[in-house]
């Protein structure tokens, strides 16, 4: 007779939890140009938070969930005056960073903002530092947040090198939980084991459905999706650190496990050890607050526009020459009714600024596009084309491109010349032309929210690699709070 029970030996972990745990415990961060890009991501990320508390329905998502709240040693939202639990924080801060789509990008198999991760790491070293403080401790310095933020763009970007989670309908946000789960464990005092737990935990949490990002569904979620990623983030490092135990199969567990249920029985791929890779070539989202893969069909309209905005009525066709990925992902007709539809639409992004000479985040506001009835003119003018070569190139580790070739057709027979942008400005190719733009881009933030002598302040010690890595975390943030 055969039985029909199964035989319960808790297994190892699995090694996909080990490498990361290992690489947050044990890897020491050595790269000068990581610790100086990530500066200068800490810069654009909380710029790029700043801007958002301009946009009622952002705000409105903030602040503690029973008013009146008082949080000792409580975590800051920058721009605000809240001063919340860490994981209410992390989603707030995580909120803002997202908000407007302004913030830094990673392109691979699968794509995402490894910043987002910003808001878990953030919210617990203030929470920490302030703790530490009260106990006659030493708070933790902006260095500790520099390193975890290479660390959790380096697992984020790895992760997403070779493995597509939006080909099974997952969204990206789920590598914003696992990579703020491993830093976020870590920050609080975990061992290498509780990280792998940690880690567990949040495998088992699934993903969210791409849902929100595409056609007909778009809409804000996808705005705060990553706020709530790496909150959830701090949740499961705390029961963790509470002693809830991991789940070390997680992935690989036959029939129950991440890779049958939710990878179609394949596991990950990887092509590089986890390092300062990711952070290295991180893209920054510079000129324009779009989605990425549009950034540099963006760049070629604002080239054409001296050219074309006194003949918009004579146009016969726009053909935008792209990438398989941006085909995928925002190439779509038809209605669009938010904001965040029409900044998830390649058409739209090219349109407005062909037809206005640039692009800004109050363009995707309901107000502007029903006064512009040009803009939809134009998309249903527009015809998009795969790019082999566009295509191939986005992939290469050694290019990265994330291409488009804009070219307008006018009913007279002429045409504009083929206008092709390869790198978009936040390119690690173009880095020399773009960090001076994304320093006065964090300027112009720090303006929208505060007097201008602090503002001057904040800039100064944000350019200054030395003193900025060796201030405490609580000290910094007390400058961030209105």
């Amino acid at each position: 007779m055969s039985s029909t029970a199964e035989f319960n030996e808790r297994p190892a972990p699995d090694q996909e939890l080990v490498d990361i745990a290992r690489y947050v415990t044990d890897y020491q961060v050595q790269s000068a140009e990581a610790y100086d890009t990530a500066r200068n991501c800490l810069m654009d990320t909380l710029g790029c938070g700043l801007l958002a508390l301009r946009f009622p329905e952002c705000t409105k998502l903030l602040g503690p969930l029973v008013e009146g709240t008082v949080v000792p040693h409580g975590a800051r939202v920058p721009g605000t005056q809240f001063r919340l639990d860490p994981v209410k924080a992390a989603w707030d801060i995580g909120c803002i960073i997202r908000w407007l789509d302004y913030n830094d990008t990673w392109l691979a198999a699968e794509w995402g903002h490894p910043s987002d991760n910003l808001g878990g790491i953030l919210a617990v070293a203030d929470y920490l530092s302030q703790r530490n403080i009260a106990a006659g401790k030493a708070p933790l310095l902006m260095r500790d947040v520099l390193t975890a933020m290479i660390k959790a763009h380096e697992i984020q970007g790895v992760l997403a090198l070779e493995n597509s989670f939006n080909r099974v309908g997952l969204c990206h946000v789920l590598l914003v939980r696992v990579a703020s789960t491993a830093v976020v464990t870590h920050m609080l005092g975990g061992t290498q084991a509780q990280i792998i737990d940690a880690l567990s935990q949040a495998w088992l949490d699934g993903s969210s459905l791409r849902t929100y990002r595409h056609s007909p569904n778009a809409g804000p979620r996808k705005s705060w999706a990553a706020g709530d990623a790496t909150s959830r983030a701090v949740r499961l490092a705390d029961l963790t650190l509470r002693g809830e135990i991991g789940y070390p199969s997680v992935l690989s567990v036959p029939k129950w496990g991440f890779y049958d249920v939710h990878f179609k029985g394949n596991k990950f791929r990887f092509s590089r050890d986890y390092g300062t890779y990711v952070m290295e070539n991180i893209l920054f989202k510079i000129s324009f607050p779009a989605e990425f893969h549009s950034q540099t069909a963006a760049e070629a309209a604002v080239r054409l526009h001296p050219l074309v905005r006194d003949r918009l009525d004579q146009i016969e066709r726009i053909v935008i020459h792209t990438h398989e990925s941006a085909i995928r992902i925002i190439s779509k007709s038809g209605p669009l009714n938010n904001p965040a539809d029409r900044d998830h639409c390649l058409q739209y992004m090219t349109a407005v600024p062909l037809a206005f000479g640039n692009l800004v985040a109050e363009h995707y506001e309901n107000e502007f596009h029903q006064a512009h009835p040009v803009i939809d003119q134009l998309r249903d003018k527009m015809e998009v084309i795969e790019e082999p070569r566009y295509t191939r190139e986005y992939l290469e580790a050694d290019k990265r491109s994330i291409a488009n070739a804009l070219q307008v057709f006018f009913r007279d027979g002429t045409a504009t010349e083929k206008v092709e942008v390869e790198y978009p400005v936040g390119h690690r190719r173009r880095r020399a032309e773009g960090i001076p733009l994304l320093e006065e881009k964090f300027r112009q933030n720090l303006a929208t929210r505060f007097p201008a002598v602090r503002a001057a302040k904040i800039f100064a010690l944000c350019k200054d690699q030395q003193t900025l890595e060796a201030t405490p975390v609580n000290e910094f943030m007390d400058m961030l709070v209105i």
